[in-house]
Order: structure tokens, then C-alpha cells, then sequence
């Protein structure tokens, strides 16, 4: 695979300038590894005024955005390596499982709503994976699909100035990231624990596990319990494969 394609479908594409031509992203974008692009849906419609929603049959506030314009969209970008996500509050929830996943596609094809959604046909019919960032509501999923596409890239071979960045993050074996310090060794009487500066890398690693277990157990037990449960799993896997 050269690289990964992403093309996004969006009433607001002038969100995405800027975020996604700094840093990490825009580096990806100039060594070839992301080829991003950001479309206006009302690029599909053929109407005068450029339609893209209507009033949700049966009542009710806001709009819904409509079934032509985003099928005949979603067709003519998709190819046989095509995975169509759907940026959502009803969506599963993303984690960094589901950003590595996503890292080992050729080609996502996100589709960022607004209003009060897209027409129900769309989510049963074109869509393969329906995401949410988290419980609460923005405006559109304009900023959701940027955090995907920027957890996704992180983890594009090459997209990092040392790769084990990426191996040794928060989230990445299920728990937080442990502590980090840097130059100097004392400021304003604070100092750097001291096995950090004995250059026992044993010491060290084990000093950042505990680290790392007691931190994710004092802030997000969850992720504790969910550790555990995958690698029973796991475990019955093996058991099975044996």
C-alpha cells in the first residue's frame, strides 16, 4: 500500500483548513503516506439552491439531510477498498483499538452530518462503521472526523519522527501513559524521581508500569476492567487454538 486515502463529505470543508495542514497531519500529506480530501456535498446536488436536506417526515424540529446528493457521493468516490464511516453520537465509541484498526485501511470515506442527521436509508445502506468521539452533541461532524483522521494518522507507518512514539502512548496497551520529566533535574525545588536519572533501564520500566497501572486505576478504572476482560479472551483463544 503507498499510502492511505481519506475523503471526507461535508457541508463546512473550510473547517478542515488549517488542522489538517499543521503538524503531524500536514507531514503525513507531504511524504505521500495521506492523500486527504475534503468535499462539499453540495457538490452532488443539481437543484438551483443546491439541496441537501428537507423536513423529517412526521414532525419535528431541525432537518435531515438527504438520501440523493450523499448515495450519489458516496458511489462515485468509493472504490472495492472503500470503508464508509459515519461520524455520530449513536455511533460506537472510538478508541485507540479502533484508530489502529482504521490504520491498516486503504481507503476511509467519512461522512460528517449536520442538522439533526442523515436519513435513516443512508446509515442502513451505504454506511460500514457508525462512530461517536464521545457522549455529548456538537454541531456537526466536522471536528469528530479531524480527531479520527488525526488518531488514524499518528499511527501510519512513517507519520512519526520515531516510531515508538505511537507503541508507548496512553490508550496503547489499555492503560494511561505514565509520567514524563525532562531538563532540569530540580526546578523550584521539584525533582525528578530519582530512578529516572539512574540509567537502570530495568528499574525504569518497571517504575513506568506501576506508574501507569496506578494512574489508570485512580482515573479510569474502566479501562482496567476492560484490560482484563480482552485479555481473558485472549486467554480462551489460545486455550481453544491449543
Amino acid at each position: 500500500m503507498d499510502g492511505m486515502k481519506i475523503d471526507v463529505l461535508t457541508l463546512f470543508p473550510g473547517m478542515f483548513s488549517g488542522p489538517m495542514d499543521e503538524s503531524i497531519v500536514h507531514r503525513a500529506r507531504s511524504r505521500g503516506l495521506l492523500d486527504l480530501r475534503v468535499h462539499n456535498l453540495r457538490e452532488w446536488t443539481h437543484d438551483r439552491h443546491r439541496t441537501v436536506d428537507d423536513r423529517p417526515f412526521g414532525g419535528g424540529p431541525g432537518m435531515v439531510l438527504k438520501c440523493e446528493p450523499i448515495f450519489e457521493a458516496v458511489e462515485s468516490l468509493s472504490g472495492p477498498e472503500t470503508r464508509v464511516l459515519l461520524l455520530c453520537p449513536t455511533g460506537r465509541p472510538f478508541d485507540q483499538e479502533a484508530a489502529a484498526r482504521l490504520a491498516g485501511c486503504q481507503h476511509l470515506l467519512v461522512l460528517c452530518p449536520s442538522y439533526e442527521g442523515v436519513d435513516e436509508r443512508v446509515r442502513e445502506t451505504l454506511v460500514d462503521e457508525e462512530i461517536s468521539v464521545g457522549d455529548f452533541v456538537l454541531t456537526s461532524g466536522n471536528l469528530p472526523a479531524m480527531m479520527v483522521i488525526d488518531a488514524v494518522t499518528r499511527l501510519l507507518p512513517g507519520a512519526l519522527g520515531d516510531e515508538g512514539s505511537a507503541q508507548d502512548e496512553s490508550f496503547s496497551h489499555g492503560l494511561l501513559e505514565y509520567p514524563h520529566y525532562t531538563r532540569p533535574a530540580e526546578f523550584r525545588g521539584m525533582q525528578v524521581p530519582e530512578v529516572l536519572l539512574s540509567g537502570n533501564h530495568a528499574e525504569i520500566e518497571k517504575w513506568r508500569r506501576e506508574q501507569s497501572l496506578a494512574r489508570t486505576r485512580q482515573r479510569r478504572p474502566d479501562l482496567l476492567g476492560a484490560l482484563e476482560a480482552r485479555l481473558g479472551r485472549q486467554r480462551d483463544k489460545e486455550g481453544n487454538e491449543s
